[in-house]
């Protein structure tokens, strides 16, 4: 899986430089994490969303956002958005803030 250098922009330009934002490679792309715990990430078929195991029903009801899978397995609690929905500035933004609620309600690594 490729890298989206235009999609990690975009991300480092939205979450800002708050307290705790890291990044690292990961998933084939490259890795957000806050306070030690995964945030989101960006890769060539998409931006991944972490929003919590039994939080990620509305994202998903979303056109053009789908169960992130490792392989065959559905990974609960993430998804996957297409460049139509992260193109969105409103979409993008409520997905992050999903994604930052359910980071930050973690205990830090």
């Amino acid at each position: 899986m490729a890298r989206d250098p235009g999609l990690e922009e975009l991300l480092r330009e939205e979450l800002g430089d708050r307290p705790g934002l890291g990044e690292k490679s990961m998933f084939g792309g490259r890795a957000f994490m806050l306070n030690g715990n995964l945030l989101c990430g960006a890769r060539s078929d998409g931006m991944l969303i972490r929003l919590g195991r039994g939080n990620d029903g509305w994202a998903l009801a979303l056109p053009g956002v789908i169960q992130m899978l490792s392989g065959e397995r559905a990974m609960h609690g993430w998804v996957r958005a297409t460049a139509d929905v992260y193109g969105d500035d409103v979409l993008r933004r409520r997905l992050l803030d999903g994604a930052l609620a359910y980071a930050e309600s973690l205990p830090g690594k």
